[in-house]
């Protein structure tokens, strides 16, 4: 069953005229509202999505692996086309053990990374699982496909045209990146902005009243009380709901319920 998030006026439906509600609805989102997005960074262990999401949240990177265990969790607020878009970036464990785990955060994510690493054959080889994992539970979102350490091409165990042709086989967009150097981390990320942003707007096109629609039962966000690390559980429309923070998949501006990694 689909979540749908509407903006609904103070008065009725029946006490205003449609073009009324259209136009309050216009000014709102063009006005007081933020796109909040959530990104879901999926792949092996030790491809460097922890240190992507770090990279980019914090401008930081360092040598040691830490394994994720279960789900990490950073944001940063970034301007797209003077749209106001606040990523909030998921990193997801990579190993099996964790698979029941991982599987819950993946609803509700709006766009997807998949990553794999230049000296790790495996990691490569798996990517069609991951890509069937997500689509699983969230079917066909922005992605992208990105091959990390490339820095390391000296002991890359994948071949470019490899790499370019599951790129092509998986119809997604392929980055070659570095974490290390900082190479394609940023543009993997605008990128996934700018490609939701057009599906949303023509979204809204289509249905002026919605503000945001999700294909799967969970990803319903609440702006209201609590801390991020805390989360409950609730039934919508016969579906569990998990409620997390930052929320809606609009909030509004200037209101961040915690500090966000923002890069001047």
């Amino acid at each position: 069953m689909p979540v749908v998030l509407k903006y609904f006026p103070q008065t009725s439906s029946e006490e205003r005229p449609a073009g009324e509600r259209n136009l309050k609805l216009a000014v709102m989102l063009e006005e007081d509202m933020e796109v909040a997005i959530k990104v879901v960074v999926v792949g092996n262990g030790a491809v460097g999505k922890s240190s992507m999401i770090q990279r980019y949240c914090k401008g930081i990177f360092t040598k040691d692996y830490k394994k994720t265990i279960g789900v990490d969790f950073l944001e940063r607020q970034i301007l797209v086309n003077d749209e106001d878009v606040r990523l909030m970036l998921w990193d997801t464990a990579g190993q099996e053990e964790f698979d029941a785990i991982t599987k819950a955060y993946y609803r509700g994510a709006q766009a997807c990374v998949l990553v794999f690493s230049t000296t790790d054959r495996d990691s490569f080889e798996a990517i069609p699982s991951w890509r069937e994992k997500v689509e699983a539970e969230v079917g066909d979102i922005p992605t992208v496909l990105v091959q990390n350490k490339i820095d390391l091409l000296d002991n890359s165990v994948i071949k470019n045209e490899e790499a370019e042709g599951l790129a092509k086989k998986l119809k997604l967009r392929f980055y070659r990146a570095s974490v290390k150097e900082d190479l394609n981390v940023n543009e993997v990320f605008k990128y996934l902005a700018d490609k939701y942003l057009l599906r949303l707007k023509q979204q809204t096109a289509e249905e002026p009243e919605l503000v945001h629609t999700t294909s799967n039962k969970i990803g319903v966000f609440n702006t209201a009380g609590g801390s991020h690390s805390g989360q409950n559980s609730s039934n919508h429309n016969g579906g569990e709901v998990i409620n997390l923070r930052p929320n809606k998949q609009r909030t509004k501006k200037n209101k961040s319920p915690f500090g966000s990694c923002s890069i001047p």
